[in-house]
């Protein structure tokens, strides 16, 4: 009896313990905290990869990384928007989106300005950025933690190289250039000397295939991962936009972090962001060669006709009346 009573007991104390390890574990993983990103991109996109493989497991034993590819969580250009009213915790914002809400980001989205990837980096990580990092943050309530490659915007046109040759900005006249629908990429579109057409992201492939518009302009990896090429024929390589994107963030949700978490959550944005963009400048590289063997033409205008026509749109346009005081400059020096 005394045996049975010991077994039974036993028994009962591993059934218990098992359940109090269950619950233990239930409820570490309902301490864990929520962090949901909401991006257009594919998940193959580089950015979207960056975060899943590096940001995510660098901060998992803490939070829970849920993103919501191709728009599916929040139609794109909503993300800001949803993360200032408490809706979502991450995205990966443009200077463009930005704009829209501070005119002053438009810098950031002005034609020739960055000259390449490290500039970037430079120019975000100086003082310079520290006024519109604030404003961002007090108005907006959005903490920009890092900022990502998106890579050299290129023209990427339906019309054969034998029907369109592109030299010079007065050969984009009459082009209807699909263009993101805020003013900042608006304005951009029109100082390339092309007539730009607002369109969802999501919608270019369809439009360019049935002519709704006669061209886009992206990195060549975005042409590759969107399989623009099936339904273009040539892409004037005008690099007019070295562009970027930013790891945006709940400022709510920050400030309720721990002085330890926000360090690694910051540590686990900066890795993504330098992993993504040594992938996508790689890319870059290796994907001319590709898009060329699908029958897209691939060749170079004369960029200083190009750079020096996009900035002169900007003198004395309603953006440049934004930007504060002395910051293209600031921003000229950190170049090479």
């Amino acid at each position: 009896m005394t045996l049975k009573l010991t077994r039974r007991m036993a028994l009962a104390s591993a059934m218990a313990a098992s359940a109090l390890l269950v619950s233990v574990g239930a409820s570490a993983a309902a301490d864990k905290l929520t962090l949901r990103l909401a991006t257009a991109g594919s998940e193959t996109d580089q950015r979207s990869r960056a975060m899943a493989e590096v940001f995510g497991p660098m901060v998992s034993d803490f939070a829970d990384y849920q993103p919501g590819y191709n728009a599916t969580l929040f139609a794109q250009g909503t993300e800001l928007e949803a993360i200032s009213r408490g809706n979502l915790e991450m995205s990966i914002a443009s200077a463009q989106e930005l704009a829209q809400f501070f005119p002053e980001f438009s810098i950031f989205a002005t034609g020739y300005v960055h000259q390449d990837a490290a500039h970037q980096v430079r120019v975000f990580n100086d003082k310079l950025m520290d006024p519109f990092k604030k404003k961002v943050e007090d108005e907006l309530g959005v903490k920009l933690l890092s900022v990502m490659y998106l890579g050299r915007r290129h023209v990427n046109l339906r019309q054969s190289k034998d029907e369109l040759t592109v030299n010079t900005p007065a050969d984009l006249a009459g082009v209807n250039l699909r263009m993101p629908g805020t003013d900042a990429w608006q304005f951009l579109g029109k100082a390339l000397g092309a007539s730009p057409t607002p369109l969802a992201f999501t919608e270019v492939y369809s439009a360019l295939s049935s002519g709704a518009v006669d061209g886009q302009d992206n990195p060549l990896p975005t042409v590759v991962d969107k399989k623009f090429y099936e339904v273009t024929k040539q892409i004037a390589l005008t690099s007019h936009l070295v562009d970027l994107n930013y790891i945006a963030f709940s400022k709510a949700v920050w400030d309720d972090m721990s002085p330890e978490h926000q360090m690694r959550v910051q540590q686990a944005a900066d890795a993504a962001a330098a992993v993504g963009r040594l992938r996508q400048l790689q890319l870059e590289n290796s994907l001319a060669d590709f898009i060329r063997s699908q029958g897209v033409e691939i060749y170079e205008p004369d960029l200083a006709a190009f750079r020096e026509h996009v900035q002169a749109q900007y003198v004395g346009s309603e953006f440049a009346a934004t930007w504060p005081e002395g910051v293209l400059e600031q921003i000229n020096a950190l170049g090479n």
